[in-house]
């Protein structure tokens, strides 16, 4: 199967960029994707890992829709240490994008992880830079409540040379 067209199915709309798969699931579809800093048509890109596995997507938005990112928000300024590994994790990301993009560029992505310099954002785009293999106390924090990705059946499958979502897919119990 095609890792684009798999990641394309899976996110439910066409990529605007090349993307390199950065982790894969237990079935070996992409779960996280490593995004140029500038996209396609030279647009500036903040978020250099991208989630696109539909099981993470799902239950990381549960979170977020229960105030997980201001619980986060609260860590980062009430327990040092977090709020610490928070902002040398966004300086990480930022420098890691930045020395992707070419000097001369104009318009350039700004911000750390999510595109912010400094708290949280999006859960989603913490624990992609967590399960990438980077220091990302939110990521971390977050992958202990949405992992372990154990589906059944593939999200997405290929059906006639195309990837579509697999309608047998459901999410784990």
């Amino acid at each position: 199967m095609d890792d684009a067209n798999a990641v394309a199915a899976q996110l439910g709309r066409p990529l605007r960029s090349e993307v390199d798969i950065v982790t894969r699931c237990h079935l070996g579809l992409p779960v996280v994707t490593r995004v140029p800093p500038l996209l396609e048509d030279g647009t500036p890109f903040p978020t250099r890992y991208w989630l696109c596995c539909p099981l993470a997507i799902r239950r990381i938005g549960r979170i977020e829709s229960a105030g997980g990112v201001q619980a986060m928000e609260r860590r980062a300024q009430n327990v040092a240490v977090f709020g610490e590994r928070l902002d040398a994790a966004h300086r990480r990301y930022a420098a890691e994008r930045d020395a992707a993009v070419p000097v001369e560029t104009k318009h350039r992505p700004q911000g750390g992880v999510g595109g912010t310099a400094r708290g949280v954002k999006c859960l989603h785009a913490h624990y992609a830079d967590h399960a990438a293999g980077n220091d990302n106390p939110v990521g971390e924090a977050v992958a202990g409540w949405v992992e372990p990705f154990d589906c059944e059946e593939p999200c997405v499958v290929p059906v006639e040379g195309r990837v579509v979502t697999n309608a047998r897919w459901r999410e784990p119990k």
